[in-house]
């Protein structure tokens, strides 16, 4: 017969961001318990009293939980190389077909005259980032002097994360990275992400903070 404390435990173990806040005390259990009740109910094939559930929560031991947080600290552990970039110049321009010629004529620009230079582009649906050093900035105005800027940004850096191959697997990789940058209250100018590389641009006066969280992710 199904206990409704092994309900429970699956219920929670199958949200490892639910088990870390109920860890931390973060979350009202009976509210929680309200959620669950009709899933544990449904389970069990009868009716169950909230305060059952209440007690099944409270009786949780945490540390035979096996969760998502244990794979995550094990995957962080890998983290070889962290790049960082300073002096960056993030540039926002409403598409057009004209843009991407541009973006041709900068690349080559950089390819020449900035070969070991910083530089992404990112492309949306309405409009596309382009982020250079500084020192390629007066080349964009120029290049790009006819196009719609809408916005740009100075004294930005760059910390980029090389992530192994797991990361593709493991689930909440990206929201370990944002959480422990949003508790320091450290904001992301923009954030760039592709196979195994993960790079948060923020502001210079951020850099050092910014760089001790990412650095911290390997020993927690």
């Amino acid at each position: 017969m199904i206990k409704i404390s092994t309900v429970v435990q699956d219920l929670v173990e199958t949200s490892p961001f639910l088990t870390e806040a109920l860890q931390d005390g973060l979350i009202n259990v009976s509210s929680l318990a309200r959620r669950l009740q009709p899933e544990v109910a449904k389970r069990l094939g009868k009716d169950v009293r909230e305060s059952a559930i209440v007690m099944a929560i409270n009786r949780l031991q945490f540390g035979e939980l096996v969760y998502v947080d244990r794979g995550l600290k094990q995957f962080f552990s890998q983290l070889s190389d962290i790049g960082v970039r300073s002096n960056l110049v993030d540039f926002t321009f409403r598409n057009s077909a004209t843009l991407y010629q541009g973006i041709g004529r900068l690349l080559q620009v950089i390819h020449n005259r900035y070969a070991n230079s910083f530089y992404s582009f990112s492309q949306g649906v309405s409009e596309t980032t382009i982020i250079v050093t500084d020192a390629v900035q007066e080349e964009v105005h120029q290049l790009f002097a006819r196009e719609t800027l809408q916005s740009k940004r100075e004294n930005l850096s760059a910390i980029t994360l090389m992530l192994p191959k797991e990361n593709r697997q493991l689930y909440g990789v990206y929201y370990y990275i944002l959480k422990e940058l949003a508790w320091k209250g450290i904001n992301l100018v923009e954030l760039i992400s592709t196979s195994n590389e993960f790079t948060v641009l923020v502001s210079n006066e951020d850099l050092n903070q910014t760089f001790t969280v990412l650095s911290d992710l390997r020993m927690r």
